[in-house]
């Protein structure tokens, strides 16, 4: 380990006052892809999630070890294993030169070798003999091969593998045909070939490693000169199209404000926009172009989640991408323990061939949840609701937080907005929180003065932003399984509107904490927005979405949980039947599995 990475500050062990210490300190490795210490900035909700884990378990005395893989490479010798940096008090490695790349969208052509990588599970296996592991936990299993799970087991190590997606049964990760709609039926692998471009996995390994070399030889700067000099001419030929049609966008594509002869004024016959007018639109003048159409998103029933869980297609197995469904199945076979974040989730390998006794929903808890949370306990508005459509005069104030990417949907919410009926809009108003390109979606929405676009966020923005809304929307066209943003509107005591599609059904209780809506139809989005402006649902204060809610995991609950799944496994490991009969609990409350495993 460097000596200067060893005296860094984040190289202590992060002190949480009162924080309950182990007088049993195990050896824990855990495993993804993303830099540890990124959280969130890298890999989203799943890094977020095992950083902050790794966090509470160091914190209690255990000493905990992470290994990152897909990432880094170089045009030195063979696979290798080097040590990072130490952040709070957890020693970080990662591997050099894996098979497999990550993300897994880059390694999508590469299915054998993420079937079985023989190279990678031996050095592993190595890494965790030199740091003594006695339980492993994987995160991620991107960049790494399927077989490493088996491998691990074998040596006489429990595994435990947390599934924050569906990447083990699917190499897009999110069961998404071309990144916009539900994958159905995989038809026995054939389905998979086209779904996603992708360059052979030697030349990513080799650029990979080039512009990585360049970075660290010349610097960030004169690296990024001496790339476009080699590759530059057709990417900068690209980027010079895109920025010219941004600019038609912007310039050229902007005609002459038709109302600009009006001042101050908005009443002048044969000038003013007449629906403009009873509506309190704006016209900006603002052109779409072709660019502005909207995605194409993938409908679904109500009841897609039941249809989906009762079908039989997703053993068959025709092609590499059949084989490679069932290999993660079998991977996750042998682990002791499969932790997914939502009972939907669980229940979707299940039905895909993963023994239901292997696997047992763990709700997520992270430390700003609970901030969320006692924000809201400690306010004055506690047992107050929000907003009542008799009584207030003001907007009835929805957000949305995410980004822009089509399986995020907001396409939906825009098409939404523009169907509500106009005397429903006028009594709201929409926060649109989304990280992205959403130039087209803001030129779409310039009419509405209801809506505002924030851009992205960060984590005290959405801590801080509690007071800014009053109900929080969720429009994925993809089956989510545990939604960071849906657990933080609910612990922020917020009524919550989602598709009914994926894990959010194990949470929301309509009309008590939320409403559902189909997945994908925009249409039936407006509907539930026109429930709560008009009346029919009426607003909960944050006391009642709480109780209505019994599921929200605390941090320290979440960590404790964990902790007691390592001690079960590592039981049945040593043939403690006890420890066998904790964990097979599949079916009990949040609340019952901490008090069994503490």
């Amino acid at each position: 380990m460097p000596k200067d990475k060893k005296n860094h500050p984040d190289a202590a062990v992060l002190s949480i006052p009162g924080w309950p210490q182990t007088d049993q300190p195990m050896r824990i490795a855990i495993m993804g892809w993303a830099h540890l210490s990124a959280q969130g900035r890298e890999g989203s909700g799943y890094n977020l999630v095992a950083s902050e884990l790794a966090t509470g378990l160091a914190a209690a005395g255990h000493q905990v070890f992470y290994l990152r893989s897909g990432m880094h490479y170089s045009f030195g010798p063979g696979i290798r294993l080097k040590a990072t940096e130490t952040w709070r008090g957890i020693e970080c490695s990662e591997l050099i030169n894996s098979p497999n790349l990550c993300p897994s969208a880059i390694n999508f052509k590469n299915v054998h070798e993420e079937m079985q990588s023989s190279r990678t599970s031996r050095m592993i296996l190595h890494w965790l003999d030199q740091i003594n592991a006695q339980v492993v936990h994987i995160h991620s299993i991107e960049g790494y091969g399927l077989d490493l799970i088996k491998a691990i087991e074998d040596s006489g190590r429990p595994v435990v593998a947390t599934l924050h997606n569906y990447h083990f049964v699917c190499p897009q990760v999110d069961l998404l045909h071309k990144e916009k709609s539900l994958c159905f039926d995989y038809e026995g692998g054939k389905r998979c070939v086209d779904c996603l471009p992708a360059e052979s996995a030697t030349k990513a390994r080799f650029r990979r490693a080039l512009g990585q070399a360049m970075a660290r030889y010349l610097g960030h700067h004169l690296s990024e000169l001496a790339w476009k000099g080699l590759f530059g001419v057709r990417d900068a030929a690209k980027k010079i199209k895109g920025k010219q049609s941004e600019a038609n966008d912007l310039e050229s594509g902007v005609r002459t404000d038709r109302e600009a002869a009006l001042g101050f004024e908005i009443h002048r016959d044969g000038v003013s926009d007449p629906r403009a007018e009873a509506e309190g639109m704006v016209d900006y003048g603002l052109v779409l172009t072709k660019r502005d159409e909207p995605a194409d998103l993938g409908k679904c029933p109500l009841d897609q989640n039941e249809l989906f869980l009762k079908a039989d297609h997703h053993l068959t197995v025709l092609n590499e991408y059949g084989k490679r469904r069932a290999a993660g199945v079998d991977a996750l076979n042998h682990a002791s323990m499969v932790t997914p974040p939502s009972e939907f989730l669980r229940k979707v390998h299940v039905a895909m061939g993963v023994e239901s006794m292997r696997t047992r929903a763990v709700m997520l808890g992270q430390p700003h949840f609970d901030q969320i949370n006692r924000r809201v306990r400690r306010s004055d508005l506690y047992d107050v609701s929000p907003w009542d459509s008799k009584s207030n005069k003001l907007p009835l104030r929805f957000a949305f937080f995410g980004t822009t990417r089509p399986n995020k949907g907001l396409e939906i919410l825009v098409q939404a907005i523009e169907l509500l009926d106009a005397d429903v809009r006028k009594r709201c108003h929409f926060l649109i929180h989304a990280g992205g390109w959403d130039w087209s979606f803001r030129k779409r929405m310039s009419r509405y003065s209801q809506v505002s676009f924030k851009g992205g966020y960060d984590l005290m923005q959405l801590i801080s932003s509690w007071n800014e809304y009053d109900v929080g929307i969720l429009t994925h066209v993809w089956f989510e399984n545990s939604p960071l943003v849906m657990l933080e509107h609910l612990h922020g005591g917020k009524l919550c509107i989602s598709p009914r599609l994926g894990g959010p059904p194990d949470w929301i209780r309509p009309p008590s904490n939320g409403l559902l809506f189909a997945a994908g139809e925009p249409e039936s989005l407006a509907q539930s927005i026109t429930q709560c402006v008009s009346g029919e649902v009426a607003i909960p204060s944050p006391r009642e979405v709480h109780e209505a809610t019994p599921e929200l995991q605390s941090y320290p609950g979440h960590v404790a949980e964990i902790e007691g799944i390592y001690r079960s496994v590592l039981g049945i490991k040593q043939g403690d039947a006890q420890g066998a009969s904790d964990v097979v609990c599949v079916d009990a409350k949040p609340a019952q599995r901490l008090q069994r495993t503490s």
